[in-house]
């Protein structure tokens, strides 16, 4: 079992570059909730149909749709008509807080409420530092205005690993804090500019300057022939770096696509790029190696995504281009070239346009191009999500041969006027049972454990709830510390020779920073044991696991804790995003929240109340965060950093809220801070009470405290931080 810990950590080290977001826990999806099905009995795929203005087109019947697998026509034997709009935009709440100044607390979504999962792919690879410009901002508007809070959004970079920020989140300011961190960069295949500055080489600079008499024929052919091989130098020096790179950018969309694989539902992407290159008939000087290569990688992309139920959306960031000089282009020595490079370009910019295409338009998304409007693409995008078709048919014998294993082209028609039909372009002839088995019996209980810390959604087979909380110790060194709640029903205990129950645990946890990488992890293998007295209890009420992690420097953090059942090799992983400000530059701070619940007897008992305890209470409350209605909830934490006036007093202003669905359902007056009886300035105790009333509806709610120091500066005036909890009857 000691070994199984070590090689989980040991090999996190190689799959940290995998999808890391939030997960969140859900059931496992029923088989037949999948979009798309790839089976020897059913071939399923979804269909999107839009008519003259691009709007998607409902009504449709079996008999106006013909579907054809490898040219040959097949009898449709099932078929149906998904509606997916999302709920309107919620009008702003008259009684939401004037504060503008003051974040917004958003609570985490269940699966069950998730209406549209949204990935939004940063080419960084592909990116000019221009567009990176329009990018950052036409990811800052669908945030501003075109996402709404049931949506599941991930902002990923494909020159970065997946990192804390790079998860999928309901959550506007971790996507804010996401898009700030977008930068050009400068290894990637694209400059600064939208295309490669036209100016001589050095060839072309020698010719240029060198007076050749019109006899000296010998001497111009040999020139020539220099320029000749300069220019198929650069050729192949330029044709490797964008396929090494476009290679990159096609990797890291196989990350994301295979990250979104676990989520349930139709799923789609949006990709940012000024294009890539692929083999197309405007660039004849591919060679056919280098086609089938690019073939090969696109065609397993699509396979992936038609299996993953992942639609492909492309976007041109450079918007609409003209392809004449440039003030950064240098003509002057190029009089006789120039014609031919100005060719190359325009042929550049539809060869990489092309590739956009291909990519989409292969998953059944669409590419936009030649528009300065990129948030035009976002729009038709969800417009796209709408509403699809679900056809399917049974395939022919030979489509899933197991010598060939060829791939499928798939084609649809529809046959009223006026309507235009996407579909997939096709899957590979092996069915998805046969990929479930393969990957079955690759499983060990290694990989398991490392599957669930890296998927986007958390395994579900022990139930988990971590709180991470942020601090500080004495010496001013900041600290994550994480309490972890396990649900002792989904544990096996078996009975031990003295008596006691006993349930064996294997734990691993890892903190991944900003850019992917682990920044701490642990691996430890537990026994439970408890008192035959108290199992019951411990059934019912769980454990509490907690653990520290110490931090170097401050930034955007991911947390996830998996626990695996020896006995029945169960799993269930956890997570939380947390963000650590940089304490010693001054900034104004609070710590992570603890909470504690009390019946209105015990809160008016609480002074002699058994210590002990309460230490156990705090614990569970503070880890499980689910309470009653008509309870008392104690909220405590600490500011640190607040300004002294020159009586060393702070002056601050706090605020307490309460969320739900986004919308405030407490929000407290702003009210003086006092800090009398407090010895420590640096780190103030902040506590309070509220009454969770019988008239508060059951479901998610976020608490937030707000601080606001009135002696700081505007920009360092204001920190918050906020807790979800879970309200029952």
């Amino acid at each position: 079992m000691k070994k199984t810990i070590i090689s989980i950590v040991g090999l996190l080290f190689f799959a940290a570059a995998g999808f890391s977001q939030t997960p969140t826990p859900t059931p496992t999806p029923n088989a037949d909730s999948d979009v798309v099905k790839i089976s020897t009995a059913l071939i399923q795929l979804d269909v999107t149909v839009t008519d003259r203005n691009g709007k998607v087109a409902g009504g449709l019947k079996p008999e106006d749709f013909e579907i054809f697998e490898n040219d040959k026509k097949q009898s449709i034997t099932t078929f149906s008509y998904v509606e997916s709009a999302p709920a309107k935009q919620n009008a702003p709440d008259a009684s939401a807080p004037n504060r503008s100044d003051a974040p917004v607390a958003s609570a985490l979504l269940r699966p069950e409420q998730v209406r549209r999962t949204i990935a939004l792919v940063v080419d960084d690879l592909g990116l000019s530092a221009e567009s990176i410009l329009s990018v950052k901002k036409a990811l800052k508007k669908f945030v501003d205005e075109q996402m709404q809070p049931n949506d599941l959004v991930a902002i990923v970079r494909t020159g970065s690993g997946v990192g804390a920020l790079q998860q999928f989140t309901s959550d506007k300011n971790l996507l804010y804090s996401a898009i700030e961190k977008i930068r050009w960069n400068p290894i990637g295949r694209s400059g600064v500019g939208a295309f490669n500055p036209i100016e001589p080489t050095l060839q072309e600079l020698i010719q240029a300057n060198t007076a050749v008499p019109s006899r000296a024929g010998s001497v111009a052919d040999q020139q020539d022939a220099q320029l000749d091989a300069e220019r198929d130098r650069i050729a192949v020096f330029n044709e490797l770096r964008e396929d090494l790179f476009t290679i990159g950018t096609l990797g890291a969309l196989d990350f994301v696509v295979r990250g979104m694989s676990d989520l349930p539902g139709r799923k789609t992407m949006m990709v940012f790029s000024d294009g890539f290159s692929y083999c197309t008939k405007t660039d004849s000087k591919k060679d056919a190696a280098r086609c089938t290569k690019m073939e090969d990688a696109l065609r397993q992309l699509t396979d992936l995504c038609n299996r993953s139920s992942v639609t492909i959306y492309t976007q041109d960031a450079r918007g609409l281009m003209p392809t004449g000089l440039t003030a950064q282009d240098n003509p002057v020595s190029l009089p006789n070239s120039l014609p031919q490079k100005l060719r190359t370009r325009t042929d550049e910019l539809q060869d990489r346009q092309q590739g956009l295409g291909v990519l989409a338009g292969d998953t059944g998304g669409r590419a936009v191009v030649n528009t300065n409007d990129l948030n035009l693409g976002l729009t038709q995008m969800l417009e796209d999500t709408k509403g699809y078709y679900l056809i399917g048919y049974q395939p022919d014998s030979d489509s899933f041969d197991p010598k060939t294993h060829r791939f499928n082209k798939l084609s649809v028609r529809v046959r009223p006027e006026g309507l235009s039909v996407r579909y997939r372009s096709g899957y590979f002839g092996v069915s998805d049972e046969d990929l479930s088995r393969t990957a079955a019996q690759t499983e060990t209980p290694a990989r398991q454990i490392i599957k669930s810390l890296l998927s986007p959604f958390a395994a579900n087979g022990i139930g988990l709830k971590l709180n991470t909380l942020f601090g500080k110790d004495d010496k001013n060194n900041a600290f994550v510390q994480s309490f972890l709640h396990i649900d002792a029903k989904d544990l096996i205990f078996t009975d031990a020779p003295d008596g006691q129950k006993q349930a064996t645990i294997d734990v691993v946890a890892v903190s991944f920073g900003e850019n992917g990488a682990i920044v701490d992890q642990f691996g430890q293998n537990y026994t439970i044991r408890v008192k035959p007295e108290d199992y019951q209890k411990k059934l019912t009420e769980g454990f509490v696991y907690n653990f520290v992690f110490p931090v170097k420097k401050p930034g955007a953090y991911q947390m996830r804790v998996a626990i695996r059942d020896a006995a029945s090799a169960k799993i269930g992983s956890a997570g939380q995003f947390i963000e650590v400000p940089d304490l010693k530059g001054g900034e104004l701070s609070v710590s992570g929240i603890v909470l504690e619940n009390f019946t209105l007897a015990q809160w008016k008992a609480l002074a002699s109340q058994n210590t002990g305890q309460r230490q156990l209470d705090l614990l569970q409350d503070t880890s499980l965060r689910r309470f009653r209605r008509g309870t008392i909830l104690s909220y405590t934490a600490e500011i640190y950093n607040a300004r002294l006036d020159s009586s060393k007093t702070p002056q601050l202003e706090t605020q307490i809220r309460i969320f739900r669905d986004g919308k405030p359902v407490l929000d407290g007056k702003p009210g003086p801070f006092d800090a009398a009886g407090q010895s420590n300035p640096a780190k103030l105790q902040f506590a309070g009470a509220i009454g969770l009333g019988s008239e508060m509806k059951p479901g998610d709610y976020v608490l937030q405290i707000l601080i606001v120091d009135k002696l700081a500066k505007s920009k360092r005036r204001l920190a918050d931080r906020w807790v979800q909890f879970e309200l029952i009857d």
